[in-house]
């Protein structure tokens, strides 16, 4: 498939919540709380593009996934019970969620490779991220890409699996 990468703009706002809204169900239905408190929001979407930290996953024209990427910027990643790999610059990612229609393509196993391109282009050698310990689906792409289990961080009260990816240097 022909999908690109980029960073969002405000004319892809109502779109992204509209894949976020949808991703939020899905949370619900599959018994989870993750996502079940009003975060995340439009506002916060909104608040990820003026900051220049939104990115979608695109195949033509169509958005088809998105997430949060933010650079040495999770202060609650500070207080991790347990131990990160690394202590350098790193790439975070938040919020992945692919469009109802595109489930099942391993479209976000190919988003984060995405990220650790980005983190690579930004001579970054670390990709950090969370998940709520049922969320069986990510808990497994992050298996599945490398990912190592570091210890556990806390959002809104909740702790939450976190996970760090050492990238190399291409050759």
């Amino acid at each position: 498939m022909n999908y690109h990468f980029r960073q969002a703009e405000f004319s892809d706002a109502s779109r992204i919540w509209i894949i976020l809204q949808k991703a939020i169900l899905r949370r619900k239905e599959d018994g989870s709380n993750q996502w079940q408190d009003g975060y995340p929001n439009s506002e916060v979407v909104l608040k990820d593009i003026e900051k220049g930290e939104a990115y979608v996953l695109v195949e033509g024209k169509t958005i088809i996934g998105y997430c949060a990427i933010l650079v040495n910027d999770e202060p609650e990643y500070e207080k991790i019970e347990g131990n990160w790999l690394t202590n350098d610059d790193f790439v975070v990612f938040h919020r992945v969620a692919i469009s109802e229609k595109y489930l099942g393509k391993g479209l976000a196993k190919i988003m984060i490779e995405y990220i650790e391109d980005f983190a690579l282009k930004n001579n970054i050698f670390s990709v950090k991220a969370d998940t709520n310990y049922d969320n069986i689906a990510m808990l497994k792409i992050f298996e599945k890409s490398g990912y190592s289990l570091c210890g556990e961080v806390y959002f809104r009260g909740s702790p939450r699996k976190a996970y760090e990816k050492v990238l190399t240097k291409a050759l």
